[in-house]
Formats: C-alpha cells, structure tokens, sequence
C-alpha cells in the first residue's frame, strides 16, 4: 500500500543539494502543491532535472525564482527569463539537453543502463567533452544516464496501491522518472480506495513511496 501524505509531511522528506526530478511540460501535468511549500522552506542547492524551467512565476520556475537551484539539467529555459539572468550571472548552471536525449538518459537511469548512444549533437557544441563511439561507420555520442535522489511527478489517476494512469499528455516525463529516484512522490488529481483497471495503469505501483492527493491531503 502506497503512505498517503500531505504536501508539508512530503517537504520533510527533502534535503539541501539533493538532485529533484520534477515531472511535467510547462504547466501540463506539473506537481505543484508540493513546489508551493519547498519555496517557502529554507532548503537549496537543489540540481534540478526536468524538460524545462517554465516562468518564473509558475511550478518549477518558482524554484528558480527562490534561488534554490543551483544546476538545472532541462531542454530549453526560453520561457523563463529568470532562468536566463541567473545563468548569465553565474548563479545556476545550466546544462541543455535535447529532449529525446533527455527522456531516453532519464530512461536509462531507471533501467540500470550505462548510457545511451545517440547522433543527435555530434559536431556541435554538444560534444565537447563527451565520448564519441563509432558504430558502422556512423558516430554517436555516449551520454550518461540521469538518476535522482527525488522524484516528484504528477497523475491523473491513483490508488490505494500506487498504481497511476494518465490523461493525454500528462504522462511526459512523469512516467519515465520514479524509474530513476531513490524516492518518488506522486500529486494525484483523482484517488481511488479500490485497485485502477490493470489495463489503464501506465506507473506501476511498486515505483511510488508516497501520494498528495489534491484537494484532500493539501
């Protein structure tokens, strides 16, 4: 059985200079409840792993904004101006990833891989530093695989067990991460006492420590 917990009982469970993977796209399926309170804590040092930074007055931006990440490991961070002051500043690293390459590290962490080959930035700027292998005749980059101390995500559906099930497009990166964290917590939007359908759960149970569920253990 999942521990079902509230938003305050979950910021106790995180640390300064832990890594945060943090589910969602922009504002699509985003964890928010628990970003809320850590922005009001003291923690910091946070490296953050996620397909972007948002705004800054939104989600993950509001991490950003509260100067509690000090690298952010995403896919682009147009949308958030903050994002950009603080990297030209000197005051957030930040490392941009292409966002298949993104999905498929993260992939990799959860299933115990070495990394992953990829063509995607040979020739570029993302190569430096980075191995290149050649396989029939063709050159692929090894990029390393992504793993967390946390990951917060969010879904659709959830029950007693743990098990989520997602509506469109919702799942993005929430599906790929508590395969890779040491701990996941998960913000459901509608909770269930009695098991999902088996057909419809796209996270398996066995990968989620505790559940938010919103609007009832805010």
């Amino acid at each position: 059985m999942v521990k079902l917990i509230n938003a305050d009982e979950a910021v106790s469970l995180f640390k300064s200079g832990q890594s945060l993977m943090i589910g969602g796209f922009l504002s699509c399926g985003t964890p928010d409840m628990v970003i809320d309170r850590l922005v009001q804590t003291a923690l910091k040092d946070f490296t953050l792993i996620a397909n972007d930074t948002t705004t800054p007055d939104c989600n993950r931006g509001k991490l950003i904004s509260a100067h509690k990440i000090k690298k952010a490991i995403v896919t682009h961070i147009g949308t958030n101006p903050e994002t950009i002051a603080q990297m030209n500043n000197g005051e957030i690293e930040v490392d941009l990833v292409p966002q298949g390459t993104l999905a498929e590290r993260i992939r990799a962490g959860g299933a115990g891989l070495g990394g992953i080959l990829t063509p995607v930035g040979v020739g570029t700027d993302a190569a430096q530093n980075k191995e290149i292998i050649r396989i029939d005749d063709r050159d692929y980059l090894l990029e390393k695989p992504l793993k967390a101390d946390i990951a917060l995500i969010y879904a659709t559906y959830g029950d007693a067990y743990g098990n989520l099930a997602y509506d469109g497009t919702t799942r993005n990166f929430n599906v790929l991460m508590p395969l890779a964290a040491d701990t996941t917590i998960v913000e459901v939007e509608n909770f269930s006492d009695t098991p999902l359908d088996p057909n419809q759960v796209i996270v398996p149970g066995i990968f989620v420590d505790y559940m938010i569920v919103r609007n009832k253990h805010g």
